[in-house]
């Protein structure tokens, strides 16, 4: 059996659901929010003012053909990457990060997710940003988007708020990508059988099995085998360009 995608307009669909908090719309970042890797704007951006040196980017690169080939785990990816920004204050990052989203990253919001999540928010649903990317890079895209709620990874920082070079755990990836959204739902009063999950990641299969409508965007191979599988509606979305960018996010398989 073959995924059905969504009506041409899937905000219609939408329109008629109901209403309330209580149906949550969980969206992921890379790859379906956005078009590409928010991570990779801000390694370009270290490199062309010179932030990063040459170990910086052939470790990053080697880290992430190493996940890639599954010779890594997620968590020691994202760790090392981390690594790089030891000492650096997050309220810091947290500027820079604002500032590459508006120069480089809104105009790659695919256009069609933005009239999603507004028409989600129309009906009163609770509108949860839920990635594997850190703060730094999910929450301009949440501002932008006026979504109030986030469910990311954290840096673990110091006393005086600079970074240590870890991450918080558990690292929000996969199953516990799928764990953070269950407790999210039953803090909040949020039904995850009437909910909605928007991803393109394998490994958000976890999750995209527990919500009552799951929409696969732009889904990887595994994800659009289960898809399939399930006859799940498929949303197929492009730039303001019409266009697709082949992304660091592809080679890396990050979300």
């Amino acid at each position: 059996m073959t995924a059905q995608p969504v009506a041409e307009d899937p905000t219609a669909e939408i329109a008629t659901s109901e209403p309330g908090s209580h149906i949550g719309a969980f969206f992921d970042l890379d790859g379906t929010l956005v078009d590409g890797f928010t991570a990779a704007a801000h390694a370009t951006d270290r490199i062309r003012r010179r932030q990063a040196g040459i170990g910086e980017i052939m470790g990053v690169f080697e880290a992430s053909m190493r996940y890639r080939l599954r010779r890594m785990r997620f968590e020691h990816l994202l760790t090392r990457a981390a690594g790089y920004l030891r000492g650096e204050a997050l309220t810091d990052l947290d500027d820079v990060c604002e500032r590459i989203f508006v120069e480089s990253l809104a105009p790659r919001v695919f256009p069609a997710m933005r009239e999603i999540v507004a028409a989600h928010q129309k009906r009163g649903h609770t509108v949860v940003l839920s990635t594997s990317a850190v703060t730094i890079h999910a929450n301009p895209v949440a501002r932008f988007l006026k979504i109030d709620h986030v469910l990311c990874n954290h840096f673990e920082v110091d006393g005086d708020g600079r970074l240590t070079g870890q991450i918080a755990k558990p690292v929000v990836w996969g199953r516990n990508k799928a764990n953070a959204v269950v407790d999210f739902c039953e803090a909040n009063a949020v039904g995850l059988q009437h909910s909605y999950f928007y991803a393109d990641g394998d490994e958000d299969a976890a999750l995209m099995v527990k919500v009552g409508n799951p929409r696969p965007v732009n889904p990887r191979s595994k994800l659009a085998a289960l898809a399939a599988e399930h006859d799940w509606p498929v949303l197929q979305v492009v730039t303001s360009s019409g266009r697709r960018r082949l992304s660091l996010r592809r080679l890396v398989g990050y979300d």
